[in-house]
């Protein structure tokens, strides 16, 4: 086989292991992914309720995608919750 350059899918894999691997990364992260779902909750009430409301279908996407993006928050918080017990508990067996 041909030694091919690495594609977007290593460099992307790469990333996450790097970003999940280390605590204050992670927190970096979650800190910029929190202000999706407040900036379309915001968004989504001030800005374009009247459009929004104009179509039920409207109102399902908007507001299904801010309820996908706040999951999507709350299961990398519950990761580094569960990465930030694992690394003390390892930190505590090695001493």
């Amino acid at each position: 086989m041909k030694n091919k350059e690495p594609g977007s899918w290593d460099a992307s894999t790469g990333l996450a292991r790097a970003i999940l691997h280390d605590r204050t990364e992670r927190r970096k992260w979650m800190g910029r992914m929190v202000l999706v779902p407040l900036g379309m909750l915001a968004v989504g009430l001030w800005v374009i309720d009247a459009w929004i409301w104009e179509s039920p279908w409207r109102v399902l996407f908007w507001w299904g995608g801010c309820a996908v993006a706040t999951v999507m928050v709350m299961l990398f918080a519950m990761y580094d919750a569960l990465a930030v017990i694992r690394e003390e508990r390892e930190k505590h067996k090695d001493s």
